[in-house]
């Protein structure tokens, strides 16, 4: 299986922080650091999560080098950019890029902690205990 990880998944994973889908992102992680999911993370993801990680530089370059050897990073083309510019039905921007992102890498599936903002995605949405029951 192909996944997309959303940054709220990394996230939850870095700083095991207090969240619904805490434990459920670490066994997607794990999955990803297995043979059972080909795991990408969105080129723009590695900036919000350097961003969001409030340690220092040091200790972000070991988690984002961590990550990269977990997931691989993906981009979209510019055309997808444009055509994520010119949709209207998403209300962020960003999650619309992560779609994107998905379709670039034929992903089988996004594995978001924020599912209901992505109502219009072009590829499938699971949370991650959906994600993880599927194994």
């Amino acid at each position: 299986m192909v996944a997309l990880i959303d940054a709220n998944v990394v996230l939850n994973y870095i700083t095991d922080r207090e969240d619904p889908f805490r434990t459920a992102s670490n066994k997607t992680m794990d999955l990803c650091s297995g043979s059972d999911v080909d795991g990408y993370i969105a080129f723009h993801s590695v900036s919000i999560i350097w961003y969001s990680l409030k340690i220092p530089n040091e200790q972000k370059r070991v988690w984002l080098k961590n990550i990269c050897s977990i997931l691989t990073v993906v981009g979209a083309s510019h055309d997808q950019v444009l055509d994520a510019i010119e949709r209207d039905d998403f209300n962020d921007f960003e999650d619309c890029l992560q779609d994107e992102c998905a379709v670039a890498v034929h992903a089988d599936c996004i594995v978001t902690c924020n599912a209901k903002d992505f109502g219009n995605a072009k590829t499938k949405i699971y949370n991650p205990d959906e994600f993880v029951a599927l194994f």
